[in-house]
C-alpha cells in the first residue's frame, strides 16, 4: 500500500525536480527558486528558499554526504549551496553559457556533471570548484545523467535521444540511439546484478523518454573486460512520454512519472506494476525515494510535490527479503530513525529515542524486552511488574527523578505498546 502523507504547494510555477538528502528534502521550479524540508515534520528550514538564479531552475541534487545540494539554471549555472545554512558555496558557470539542464554527483562526491542545452557536458572538481574536464554529443541537449553506483563511468541522455556512456576520463566508451522521440531521463539501480560473466560488475539502468517508454538496460565495466550494455526490456503502463523515472534505494523498486499526469511503481524484479498513482493533475516531471526511508517525492506541473509513503507489504511485494530490509535500515542515522517514527505517526517518541542514540543498527538490535525494559519514553516508562512492587513497597516518588508521584495509578504506555508491535512486525517475521 501507498498513502499520500503530504502535498507541498510553496512554487509558485512547474515543479522541475525534487532530490532527497537523509534529512532534508529539495524542489525546484521555473520560479527559480529552490526550496528544502526537513523530513521529519515536511516543514520548510529556516533559510529555504534559496534565491540565486535569474531564470528557472531545471534540476537539483544532493552529494552523497548531503552536506552539499547542487541546483542548475537557464541562467547557464550550476551553483553549490551548504545544506547547514544555505549559504552559496561556488557559483560555476558553464564555458558556452548554455542554459544548464541537469548536473549530478559523483558518488565519492569529488566530481559534479553539469549537462547543458548546446550539448556540453563539463566535469567539475567538487572541492577545488573548477573545470576538470569536458566533453560534448553531436546532436541535441543533454538533459539526463546518472553516475554508476562504482563511479567508473557516467551516462548522458540527449533531446534527440542520444544514450552516451563516458568512463570517468571523459572518454566516451558507448552511444546509441535509446529513445526515438528523444530521451527525458535516466537512473542507476544501486544494486549489482549478475549477468553470468566473471569479473564484470554490472548494474541495471533505466532511461524514458518522448516515445512513452521505459527502458531497462543492463551496464557492466571493467578496466580489464572492458565495457558493456546489454538491452533488456521495455516497461508497460504509461500512454503518453514518460519525463522521469528513478530505483529505490534497495534496488527493488522503480518509479515513473508522465505526460499521462500518472506515476507509476514497478517490481523491478518481475517488472509488474506495483501502484498507480494518479494525484497530480498536470505532467508529472519528477520523482525521488528518500534513501534510507520509506518515502517517495513527485513532483508536477500542478505546481505540488507529493509526498507518498510506502508500507513494508509493497517492500514485499518487491521481494525483497528480510536480509535486505535489515540492510536497508542498517546505515540508518540517529535522524532517519527520527524520520522514520515521525512517517509511522510516532513522532511523540523521536525525543526518547534520541536520548537514547537509537540509530539504524541500535535499532536493528532492539528486542521487545530492551524496548520496554530501557527505553524511557513518554517522560518515563517502566516495565509493569518492576513498577508495581516498587509501589508495593510503599515507596510513592518516581524512580527517576524522586519526586512524589501525584498518583499510584498506573497507566498503560499504548504509544511504545504500538512501537513494540510494529517494530515485531517488521523485523520478528
Amino acid at each position: 500500500m501507498v498513502k499520500l502523507i503530504h502535498t507541498l504547494a510553496d512554487h509558485g510555477d512547474d515543479v522541475n525536480c525534487c532530490a532527497f538528502s537523509s534529512s532534508l528534502l529539495a524542489t525546484c521550479s521555473l520560479d527559480k527558486t529552490i526550496r528544502l524540508y526537513s523530513l521529519s515534520d515536511f516543514t520548510e528550514v529556516a533559510y529555504s528558499p534559496l534565491k540565486f538564479h535569474t531564470y528557472a531552475v531545471h534540476c537539483c541534487c544532493f552529494s552523497p554526504s548531503g552536506q552539499t545540494l547542487a541546483s542548475c539554471s537557464t541562467d547557464g549555472t550550476t551553483v553549490l549551496w551548504s545544506t547547514q545554512n544555505g549559504q552559496t558555496l561556488a557559483v560555476m558557470a558553464q564555458p558556452s553559457g548554455s542554459p544548464v539542464r541537469v548536473c549530478r554527483f559523483s558518488p565519492d562526491s569529488t566530481c559534479l556533471v553539469s549537462g547543458a542545452a548546446d550539448g556540453t557536458v563539463i566535469l567539475w572538481n567538487a572541492q577545488s570548484y573548477k573545470l576538470h574536464r569536458c566533453g560534448s554529443v553531436e546532436d541535441g541537449s543533454l538533459v539526463a545523467c546518472a553516475f554508476s553506483p562504482d563511479g567508473n563511468l557516467f551516462v548522458t541522455g540527449s533531446s534527440c535521444g542520444d544514450l552516451t556512456v563516458w568512463d570517468d576520463k571523459m572518454r566516451c566508451l558507448h552511444n546509441e540511439k535509446a529513445h526515438d522521440l528523444g530521451m527525458t531521463c535516466c537512473d542507476f539501480s544501486s544494486q549489482p546484478v549478475s549477468d553470468g560473466e566473471q569479473g564484470l560488475q554490472c548494474f541495471r539502468l533505466a532511461s524514458c523518454g518522448q516515445d512513452c517508454q521505459t527502458k531497462i538496460w543492463v551496464v557492466s565495466f571493467s578496466h580489464i573486460l572492458g565495457f558493456k550494455l546489454k538491452y533488456k526490456s521495455v516497461l508497460s503502463g504509461h500512454s503518453a512520454p514518460v519525463l522521469t523515472c528513478a530505483f529505490s534505494h534497495n534496488g527493488q523498486m522503480l518509479v515513473s512519472g508522465s505526460v499521462d499526469k500518472s506515476v507509476i511503481v514497478y517490481d523491478i524484479n518481475t517488472e509488474n506494476i506495483l501502484h498507480t498513482l494518479t494525484q497530480h493533475t498536470r505532467y508529472v516531471t519528477t520523482c525521488a525515494f528518500a534513501p534510507n526511508i520509506l518515502l517517495l517525492a513527485t513532483g508536477s506541473m500542478d505546481k505540488t510535490v507529493n509526498i507518498w509513503q510506502f508500507d513494508l507489504e509493497t517492500l514485499g511485494q518487491a521481494r525483497s527479503t528480510e536480509g535486505q530490509l535489515k540492510q536497508f535500515a542498517e546505515d540508518w542515522s540517529e535522524d532517519d530513525v527520527s524520520t522514520w517514527l515521525c512517517a509511522q505517526d510516532l513522532k511523540d517518541l523521536v525525543g526518547v529515542f534520541k536520548m537514547n542514540n537509537i540509530d539504524g543498527r541500535e535499532l536493528l538490535n532492539l528486542t521487545k524486552e530492551s524496548l520496554a525494559d530501557d527505553l524511557k519514553i513518554d517522560g518515563y516508562s517502566y516495565e509493569k511488574e518492576a513498577m508495581e512492587n516498587w509501589i508495593s513497597k510503599k515507596r510513592r516518588t518516581s524512580p527517576m527523578t524522586n519526586l512524589v508521584l501525584p498518583s499510584a495509578v498506573l497507566t498503560p504506555n499504548r504509544t511504545l505498546k504500538m512501537a513494540i508491535n510494529r517494530w515485531l512486525e517488521t523485523h520478528q517475521k
